[in-house]
């Protein structure tokens, strides 16, 4: 993977944080899948999360609580 442009990854305001927070969980669950199926993981699990945002496989929405 190459260095992914951040302004196309933060599309829409997310945060920073928010877009650590759903790459991190997305890849948790590529290396639970690959450990279920007993599947050797080729390529790294957050360059694979930051694949699928980018090629819009998931979205990240944000929740904000209104005072």
């Amino acid at each position: 993977m190459m260095s992914p442009d951040l302004d196309r990854l933060l599309e829409g305001g997310i945060s920073r944080y928010s877009l650590v927070a759903a790459v991190s969980k997305r890849a948790r669950e590529i290396v639970d899948a690959a450990n279920a199926e007993n599947e050797i993981i080729e390529e790294k699990p957050i360059s694979t999360a930051v694949d699928e945002l980018l090629e819009k496989k998931y979205r990240i929405v944000e929740k904000y609580d209104e005072d």
